[in-house]
């Protein structure tokens, strides 16, 4: 094929041969007679589908790769030195170790990709031999946790809710970037260009913040090694007497004891809650980012704007509480409990399902919870794993699902209209938008 603009040829490959060199390129990978490694240099695939396959240790050296189906696919120690995948679906790939240098990934959509120790440096070139800048290019939600971006040109690129945790990114070209909500613990920053960028909500524990300040950098709510509240170590009393004398608050319903009040603290520096017994406690605005919360009991707690991102909150007991605002986005809620609870005598009962209006959930594990009858008016649940989750009877209005993994998920009498559009979804596309994902 020539390539009408450079007039650079290009072998261009129907989906039946690229179907054949996958399957040559299995064999090759284990190890059976008849394989070959799939190397594919200046080949034009757009268009073309990969989803799923298996091409570890592949080479597709200054290929053309735009508008493909590439979600899901492993790209573990590939080269795709200098491949254009502009427009391209990398949705959940793996591209651990991969060679990236140069690669043109503009429109791109990379959400939950897995770039760890990727090299994605710029300085390469494009298929027709001109300097590449890769900008605009979309990590949202992707693992790059150390991976190699010094060098690179990512001008106003979209890195919102991205694990960059110890990634390189020195000299790199971040001006206007969007990193809202992202984890860059521990990455190195020196030289980079930042102005403009947005890091609203960002962690940046470990990080150099002379590096960042003063730059014109939107550093609203971020998480640093700084306390985000106050020190637990300022309790008017230790911590386990205030927990018991909260019990036996619970326990004479007020009669005796004192409630437990936790809000505005930074509970990090305790590391760990688990199993903890915090029935009915208040904690607004508490900030328990990255805590080993699992199996905690938070039963009718009122725990409106917290910060619960990157917590192991596995089988955790939520029934009842109040979660406004609550910030959930890459927290392990596998088998959660935010189902109802009934309270009140015989006659004079009150129905008390979980308030979760408004709350954050993106990229975080769903799979197995219980949030029957949920309020969950207006929450992000964007490439949220909701597999065989409970949402039978909630209310989904407004809440922002793109992505979502819907499979297996109960969604009986959910009421997902979206006012704003002055309608509702099917539940069967609904479906199938998180499948598809």
């Amino acid at each position: 094929m020539t390539n009408t603009k450079t007039g650079n040829e290009y072998e261009r490959m129907t989906q039946t041969q690229l179907d054949g060199m996958v399957q040559l390129h299995q064999r090759f990978l284990d190890g059976r007679l008849g394989g070959r490694r799939a190397i594919l240099k200046r080949a034009d695939l757009s268009g073309l589908s990969l989803s799923g396959q298996n091409l570890r240790q592949a080479d597709f050296t200054a290929c053309l790769m735009r508008k493909m189906d590439l979600s899901h696919a492993d790209f573990q120690e590939a080269s795709l030195y200098a491949c254009d995948m502009a427009d391209t679906n990398l949705n959940e790939a793996n591209f651990v170790r991969a060679d990236l240098r140069g690669a043109r990934i503009e429109g791109a959509d990379l959400a939950g990709a897995d770039l760890e120790q990727a090299d994605l440096r710029g300085g390469g070139l494009t298929t027709d031999g001109s300097f590449q800048k890769a900008q605009y290019v979309n990590f949202r939600g992707a693992d790059l946790s150390g991976a190699k971006l010094s060098g690179s040109m990512a001008t106003n690129a979209d890195f919102s809710d991205a694990i960059l945790t110890h990634a390189n990114m020195e000299h790199a070209d971040l001006r206007g970037a969007k990193m809202e909500g992202a984890d860059l613990s521990g990455a190195e920053i020196e030289g980079a260009q930042l102005s403009g960028a947005n890091l609203k909500s960002a962690i940046l524990m470990g990080v150099n913040l002379d590096q960042i300040r003063d730059r014109n950098v939107i550093m609203i709510d971020v998480v640093t090694d700084e306390n985000a509240g106050i020190s637990v170590s300022q309790l008017r009393e230790p911590l386990p007497k205030l927990v018991e004398q909260h019990k036996i608050w619970v326990e004479t319903a007020g009669a005796s004891g004192a409630r437990l009040d936790l809000s505005g603290y930074d509970m990090r520096e305790l590391v760990t809650l688990k199993q903890g017994k915090l029935t009915a406690i208040k904690a607004v605005k508490t900030q328990f980012f990255r805590m080993n919360l699992y199996r905690i009991e938070m039963q009718s707690a009122v725990l409106d704007n917290s910060d619960f991102r990157n917590c192991d909150m596995v089988e955790a007991d939520l029934r009842a509480s109040s979660m406004k605002g609550a910030k959930f986005s890459h927290a392990n809620l596998e088998r959660a409990n935010f189902a109802p609870l009934m309270f009140g005598e015989e006659g004079a009962r009150r129905y008390s399902p979980c308030n979760l209006e408004g709350a954050y959930f993106r990229y975080a594990e769903l799979s197995g919870a219980n949030l029957m009858s949920a309020n969950l008016r207006g929450a992000d649940l964007s490439y949220a794993n909701l597999k065989g989750a409970n949402l039978k009877n909630a209310d989904l209005t407004g809440a922002k699902m793109e992505g979502a993994e819907l499979d297996e998920t109960n969604l009986e009498g959910a009421k997902i209209e979206q006012p704003e559009k002055g309608g509702a979804f099917s539940l069967a596309a609904l479906k199938d938008e998180g499948s598809d994902s």
